[in-house]
């Protein structure tokens, strides 16, 4: 980008990817919708890079119907069949599988807990984003304490391809965490977000 903005990084100069990181990554998430199909995505992402399911994000959301969980709950052969007929998405019968079983606890958490998916995902970092102060990219872990016990509070409830590194970058994504360097022109505009959350 030749706007003169300081940047983490990662995103380096590709339209897409710089829009994310300006726009997204890091703004704290409480919809519980979102935070499901944000949760989905990254269990996609496994074994890939983001990039590659950001470019297919809007299929991926006509594929999953607006990622409404009540409807891909009740998903069956036909609709497996579909998704897996569907080139605009990545075809993972084991990650398909993942975000219907994923849709179904979803309706149980919010039917039966309260505060329902959103107190779940955010009570992991007592319901405020941490804000982290890191120099540099290469400070940034891949994975802590923190999403490793998620990552275990997802697991034991049936959820899968969520491990502690899906779930670090779901954690960065929803701003549960802020990881912009503090160079980066977005480090102090997630930060103000951060102190307006209660």
């Amino acid at each position: 980008m030749s706007d003169g903005l300081n940047r983490c990084p990662w995103p380096g100069v590709d339209p897409l990817y710089v829009s994310y990181h300006d726009k997204e990554w890091g703004v704290p998430e409480f919809d519980a919708r979102a935070l499901y199909e944000k949760l989905v995505l990254d269990g996609f992402q496994a074994g890939l890079s983001w990039i590659t399911i950001l470019r297919k994000r809007e299929n991926f959301r006509q594929a999953f119907g607006g990622f409404q969980p009540a409807k891909i709950a009740r998903y069956g052969k036909r609709d497996v069949a579909r998704l897996m007929a569907n080139a605009g998405i990545v075809r993972s019968p084991a990650k398909i599988a993942a975000a219907i079983k994923g849709a179904q606890l979803w309706l149980e958490i919010e039917e039966k807990e309260l505060g329902g998916f959103a107190h779940l995902i955010w009570k992991h970092v007592d319901g405020r984003p941490k804000v982290n102060h890191w120099r540099t990219i290469k400070q940034v872990p891949a994975e802590t304490p923190m999403s490793q016990g998620l990552a275990k509070d997802l697991k034991q409830r049936g959820f899968n391809f969520c491990g502690p590194v899906i779930i670090y970058a779901f954690a960065q994504a929803t701003g549960m965490v802020n990881d912009h360097v503090v160079t980066c022109c977005r480090h102090g505009e997630c930060e103000m977000l951060a102190e307006t959350v209660r």
